[in-house]
Parts: structure tokens; C-alpha cells; sequence
């Protein structure tokens, strides 16, 4: 008989969904042409500090946006706050990133939650952060390539995972991974 996961786990000062860990998931490019990045009712959530960088990097990327972009960006900015006062990238028609351009990002370092995407990040009070797995229908390819090929989430987001937390944490992370599946087996 197989154990039903824990639904979370805490590493360190980050509660992660379990989800992270049991899904399987892998992004196929090539199946979604990062749909991610066109599609959905506000930008990528964005800290002040990655709006600075952005704004230090506008005027190298401004010839490759697009006119309706740059129009958007001209109005209300790199950025906006949503309806939930959250800081997100702006976004043109509804949906497409303004950062999004004929052969994928334009800028030269994501924002961290484009990297980690699927996961989400949600910020509680103490420093403690929860991570979720935003299940969303554009990215099935992603998990029957994940599924085929055996690729857990976080595994697939080592490099964005080391990038927010750190190689000791993404290390303690496999570990309790491990352990938590060997417990369900």
C-alpha cells in the first residue's frame, strides 16, 4: 500500500506544497512556445529591486520590444500594481509580456518568478516563504515530457530554486524530497 504524501514540507523558512516534489515536469518550448509569457490577466510578480534592473537595461532592450509594448511601457511603465497591490511586469492586449519578444525574454536575467514559474512564490510575515505549484493547461506538454522522462518539478528548477534560496537549501530540499518519498513507498 502507498502512503498519500504529506500536502507540505518546511525547508528551513520555505513551506513547500508537495506538489513540487510528487509532479513530474518538464517545459517543451517547442510544444508551447512559452504560452506562459502570452497568456493570463497580469504580469509576472516583481520586486523592487528587479524593476531597478530592468529599468537599468530598458534602453539596451527598447529596439526589439514591440510598438505596442513600448507604447505600454511609455504609459504606465516596466511595471504596475495589480488588483491585489502585488508588483507585476506590464503586460500588452490583456495578457502578452512586454518583455516578450519574437525569439523568447528580452531581458538579460528573468524576473525570479518567470525563472521558478510554475511555482509560485507567497511571502508571510517572520521571513517565511510558502512555494506552490501553479497548475495551469497550457504547460500538459511539460508534464507528459516531465512524465516520460522521470523529471520531478524541483528537480527540473534546480538552477531558478539555487538562484532564490541558495545550494545549501536546494540540497536540504532533495534531502527531505528523498526521504518523503521513500516514507510513501
Amino acid at each position: 500500500m502507498v502512503n498519500e504524501l504529506p500536502p507540505m514540507l518546511q525547508v528551513g523558512d520555505v513551506i513547500v506544497h508537495t506538489d513540487i516534489i510528487a509532479e513530474r515536469f518538464a517545459c517543451d518550448i517547442a510544444a508551447c512556445s512559452g504560452r506562459c509569457c502570452e497568456e493570463g490577466d497580469a504580469g509576472a510578480p516583481v520586486t523592487m529591486d528587479e524593476i531597478a534592473r530592468i529599468e537599468e537595461v530598458l534602453d539596451d532592450i527598447w529596439p526589439e520590444m514591440s510598438a505596442s509594448a513600448q507604447s505600454v511601457v511609455d504609459r504606465q511603465g516596466v511595471a504596475y500594481a495589480d488588483p491585489e497591490g502585488e508588483l507585476v511586469t506590464s503586460i500588452v492586449g490583456g495578457g502578452n509580456c512586454v518583455f516578450r519578444g519574437p525569439r523568447g525574454c528580452l531581458l538579460p536575467e528573468k524576473p525570479i518568478s518567470c525563472h521558478l514559474y510554475p511555482i509560485r512564490e507567497k511571502r508571510f510575515g517572520g521571513g517565511l516563504v510558502g512555494l506552490q505549484y501553479h497548475r495551469w493547461n497550457i504547460c500538459e506538454a511539460a508534464r507528459l515530457k516531465g512524465g516520460r522522462e522521470g523529471t520531478p518539478l524541483y528537480r527540473f528548477l534546480r538552477e531558478p530554486l539555487v538562484r532564490r534560496f541558495g545550494e545549501d537549501w536546494y540540497q536540504e530540499l532533495c534531502t527531505a524530497a528523498d526521504m518523503m518519498m521513500k516514507e510513501t513507498k
